[in-house]
């Protein structure tokens, strides 16, 4: 128990720093985003920390796996490169126990990523969608001060409203430059499609003047009613409203995107004992060679698996691939890290019968 104690010490100690360091990297970019987005007055300022919360869990989804990954390779590593495996090998202490002494803390993390895939992402993520609904009702004329002409969409519409209704949903006296077009109308009203995350502007009565600036022709059109697309869902929203599915609905439903998102949920729990079998092997580095030996390699290794369940993923909800192809990847790499495990035993041990 004391050397399980120590080698699981070793493994979450140098897995927290590193799920840190990722942690803060992921969330930094995210947040600049955020801010950028904020800056352009496409979603509040105060929204910005909220929403980086609730995106948590996804998050860690992705590092936790990575992160172990990774202090196995480290942590043994150091271990191997400053001879305390050969003390612990000379003992009588195997790989195979040391093996079943790392799985068990590859379990436990396991078992926190399954928590994460399986049910506090979708409720982190249908805690955006409602947050990204009730941003979506509320437009950029919100921002709307009767009696000015302001500057809207980075500069390319001027509005101007003579009043607003007390929700701020319906326009008196309207007015709109948005490039070549201008429109006039008595009224104007604006609504939200939840079914396609697109807004819309109504405007009643009025007239619109579309100018050629080649011919510098212009044409009139009146109406009576008249409606124009404000925005579509961006997709951003759209990977959240995926991402809020619970993983009940995820089984009862057959719809190919559905699915895809059922086996990726599924997939980064079945990867972290398969990726502790892979870096078990690859830590085994001689003194001479250094901790970091094998890191890149290994890094690679890593990187091409997560890339192609990503793209499994995207094949899948395109039905281009059955489900059955992102499982036969998690089989090949199964077999990389049973051959890295065994590999190196059979040959020496073929080695071995032919110089007897």
């Amino acid at each position: 128990m004391i050397l399980f104690r120590y080698l699981s010490r070793e493994l979450l100690t140098t897995m927290a720093a590193v799920t840190l360091v990722l942690l803060m990297i992921m969330m930094s970019g995210r947040l600049i985003n955020q801010l950028a987005s904020a800056a352009a007055g496409e979603i509040p300022l105060e929204v910005v920390f909220f929403t980086l919360l609730l995106r948590m869990p996804s998050f860690l989804e992705m590092i936790l796996p990575m992160a172990l990954f990774i202090s196995v390779l480290l942590s043994y590593g150091r271990m191997y490169a400053e001879n305390e495996m050969s003390v612990l090998s000379a003992t009588g202490f195997s790989e195979r126990r040391l093996l079943a002494y790392t799985m068990i803390p590859g379990f436990a993390v396991m078992s926190v990523v399954g928590t994460f895939s399986l049910y506090l992402s979708p409720l982190g993520a249908e805690k955006m969608e409602d947050l990204y609904e009730k941003q979506a009702e509320m437009t950029e004329f919100e921002l709307l001060v009767p009696g000015r002409f302001q500057s809207m969409k980075k500069g390319s519409r001027v509005t101007y409203t003579e009043s607003l209704s007390s929700d701020k949903t319906v326009m008196q006296q309207v007015f709109i430059a948005d490039g070549d077009t201008l429109m006039l109308a008595d009224e104007g009203s604006q609504y939200f499609s939840p079914e396609t995350g697109s807004r819309f502007l109504e405007l009643h009565n009025g007239r619109r003047f579309d100018l050629d600036p080649e011919t510098a022709g212009l044409q009139v059109l009146e109406f009576e009613r008249y409606g124009v697309k404000i925005a579509d869902e961006s997709e951003e929203r759209r990977k959240v409203r995926k991402d809020a599915v619970s993983t009940l609905d995820l089984l009862s439903s057959t719809d190919p995107k559905f699915q895809a998102q059922l086996h990726w949920r599924v997939s980064l729990i079945v990867m972290v004992p398969i990726l502790v079998l892979i870096a078990f092997p690859l830590s085994k580095v001689s003194p001479r060679q250094g901790r970091f030996a094998r890191m890149f390699p290994a890094i690679i290794l890593f990187m091409v698996y997560i890339s192609l369940l990503i793209a499994m993923r995207g094949m899948l909800e395109k039905e281009r691939v059955p489900a059955v192809a992102m499982w036969a990847l998690h089989g090949v790499y199964l077999l990389i890290g049973l051959a890295l495990l065994i590999g190196p035993e059979l040959l020496r041990r073929r080695h071995a019968g032919r110089m007897l």
